[in-house]
């Protein structure tokens, strides 16, 4: 899971590179400032969740036994990333206002990934 783990992050933290430069220099003269923010958004809790993807990875790597927990939060930073940001990148790219209803449940695979996280913690010996 360690290898999955880290190399879904390095390509999401890519990604996430990538979106923000595509966003400075290939979208700021075509869309809104508004459309531009959301992007930008997305594309910063991208590389912030792709980081705790690492985190997780490494945390799975040191512990013989890894908690349940602790792979579901790498599961749900990477479900977080499709739907949050996904979400983001389709409705500043859009302006289909119906994508912003999508958005909150990515934020939820979010806030369930860093509790899994913190139960996690407490399984594992440091």
């Amino acid at each position: 899971m360690t290898q999955i783990f880290v190399s879904i992050a390095a390509i999401l933290g890519g990604l996430s590179v990538a979106a923000g430069a595509f966003a400075s220099h290939a979208l700021r003269e075509r869309i809104s400032e508004r459309s531009l923010e959301i992007f930008d958004t997305g594309a910063r809790y991208q590389m912030y969740h792709a980081l705790a993807l690492l985190l997780v990875a490494l945390l799975i790597s040191r512990t013989p036994t890894p908690p349940t927990t602790l792979l579901a939060s790498g599961w749900l930073f990477i479900i977080g990333i499709a739907i949050f940001s996904g979400s983001l990148y389709a409705l500043s790219l859009t302006g289909i206002k119906i994508l912003g209803a999508i958005t909150p449940l990515g934020g939820v695979a979010f806030l369930l990934g860093w509790g899994a996280l913190a139960v996690a913690a407490f399984s594992i010996k440091f």
